[in-house]
């Protein structure tokens, strides 16, 4: 019998990244769907229940990563999302969400920097998904 792979949503306004993010988590074993910046991520939010969540914090808009996992969080509170961005490299700004307080406002279980290894994400996406 096959053993169903978990879904992992991946949402960017950036293609290429995009791609090669999906290429990646299907290196790891997971089955991927892709959306192409926040309003698309959300129309398939709507359609699809993912088992983990990856969204760019910059799209359309600085926030728009922040909103769509607040509305992802609305949705499905229990799956997890992971904020991925490089917003630090590119403004300065940091966030993350280590502290109660960050946790209130930014609807997400991580926050990384592009970039990271593909063996830390590996490790990441797995301890979210308890695997």
């Amino acid at each position: 019998m096959k053993e169903d792979k978990k879904l992992v949503l991946i949402v960017d306004d950036d293609v290429d990244y995009l791609e090669q993010t999906k290429a990646l988590v299907n290196s790891f074993g997971y089955e991927t769907i892709t959306a192409i910046g926040s309003k698309e991520g959300e129309a398939t939010l709507q359609k699809v229940k993912p088992d983990l969540a990856i969204f760019d914090l910059m799209m359309e808009n600085q926030d728009s990563g922040f909103v769509l996992a607040y509305k992802s969080k609305s949705i499905y509170p229990e799956v997890p999302v992971i904020i991925a961005t490089a917003v630090t490299t590119e403004t300065g700004m940091t966030f993350n969400v280590e502290t109660e307080e960050d946790k209130s406002w930014i609807k997400a279980d991580l926050y990384i920097e592009k970039g990271i290894r593909d063996d830390q994400l590996h490790r990441e996406i797995n301890k979210l998904l308890k695997v």
